[in-house]
């Protein structure tokens, strides 16, 4: 038997929460047969089988494309918004990056904006409201223009290329000791704000969707960084900088804030 495929003994505690009115609690489970390959998740899946077949209620989690893209799948795992180790979302980590024997604890984000549904599963749908407030680019429809007609600088163009690499999973939000969702939003309004495409509708777009996100209760930044620590995609905290410049302008109609 290789290492890889040495068993590990896993005891889990897992919130449990029948619905949003519910009151939640923590659950003990054993695992005796977690593989060090398996992803997190697949772990999960692995206990829901064995309840299943014991005639017990399986533990609700959301998950998708489980490759770190759509954002779906976080937990926080012994306190930290997706787990051990940097720039990864929940279903990239491994089991091998826990002990044999360890005791795992289970939570799902802990914001007053994400109401819990079930178990692990929250209702991001906040985030969806921030975006439709004023995260997109209203052009007329036909066939794409040229890329060339629109020269953008390197520099310009790779930071709007890492602020669109948000996959808004809401791990800034669960690290956040406020529940900020500044990082969040502040990659969405930047990925507009550095490109041409994004100009026509600068002016209004920083205010709407901070706006938005207060009215989501989501708590205010205090420049502790947790946020970009957790974050899978390594979003930078200089786009909540930007983001107050945007901020700023929206408010006061300046073209001189830069």
């Amino acid at each position: 038997m290789t290492a890889d495929n040495k068993k590990m003994k896993i005891s889990l505690k897992i919130w449990r929460q029948e619905s949003p009115q519910a009151a939640g609690h923590f659950e003990a489970y054993e695992l005796d047969d977690v593989t060090p390959e398996m992803s997190f998740l697949e772990m999960l899946d692995h206990l829901n089988e064995k309840l299943v077949s014991e005639g017990k209620t399986p533990v609700y989690f959301e998950s998708d494309c489980r490759e770190g893209i759509c954002g779906t799948c976080g937990l926080v795992i012994n306190g930290i918004a997706h787990g051990v180790g940097p720039r990864k979302a929940t279903c990239q980590l491994h089991m091998r990056s826990f002990q044999d024997g360890e005791t795992i604890h289970v939570e799902p984000w802990r914001a007053k904006a994400f109401p819990v549904i079930q178990d692990l599963g929250v209702d991001r749908s906040a985030f969806d409201r921030i975006i439709a407030a004023g995260g997109y680019v209203s052009v007329n429809t036909g066939n794409a223009p040229d890329g060339n007609s629109l020269p953008v600088g390197k520099t310009t163009a790779e930071q709007a290329f890492d602020a669109a690499a948000c996959i808004g999973c809401g791990a800034c939000v669960a690290a956040c000791k406020n529940a900020s969702a500044s990082l969040f939003v502040s990659a969405k309004i930047s990925q507009y704000a550095l490109l041409p495409q994004g100009q026509p509708e600068r002016a209004r777009r920083a205010g709407a969707m901070v706006a938005q996100m207060e009215e989501e209760a989501f708590g205010s930044c205090t420049n502790e960084t947790e946020c970009s620590a957790v974050c899978p995609k390594g979003i930078s905290f200089e786009n909540i900088v930007r983001m107050n410049r945007e901020f700023l302008r929206s408010q006061f109609g300046s073209t001189e804030i830069e």
